[in-house]
């Protein structure tokens, strides 16, 4: 697919914020690569590139907690993607929370604030 994206400009990835398209509440920071990208816009399904794993990482494929994208949105300088997503299962982030931001800097200490949805060790079984 032929993108305005800038894959070059960080080395062929770009930076991909998820985002729940019904209450704008921030799920994730993630990273693409223009397989990733191309695969996110053909399915429908946000798919992503783990830089640990060196390899495609398709949301939800271990804990059953799949983004469906809504729309998908590009930046001024053309090296970051928003997606708008449906998240399926409650759990955006690895460690069974909603979002990946689950703790806030409050007077100095992380505090997390959100409720844990599922259980990581229940589920991610290496």
């Amino acid at each position: 697919m032929n993108t305005t994206l800038d894959f070059d400009k960080a080395g062929g990835l770009v930076a991909a914020v998820a985002q729940d398209a019904d209450t704008g509440e921030v799920l994730m920071l993630a990273w693409m690569n223009r397989e990733a990208f191309d695969e996110t816009v053909r399915t429908g399904r946000a798919v992503y590139f783990s830089r640990s794993r060196n390899k495609l990482w398709r949301k939800g494929e271990e804990s059953g907690n799949v983004q469906e994208v809504r729309g998908v949105f590009i930046d001024c300088d053309a090296d970051t993607v928003l997606l708008k997503v449906k998240q399926i299962g409650g759990a955006a982030c690895h460690e069974g929370y909603k979002s990946c931001f689950f703790r806030q800097l409050d007077e100095g200490e992380l505090k997390v604030i959100a409720e844990r949805i599922f259980d990581p060790k229940a589920v991610y079984k290496k």
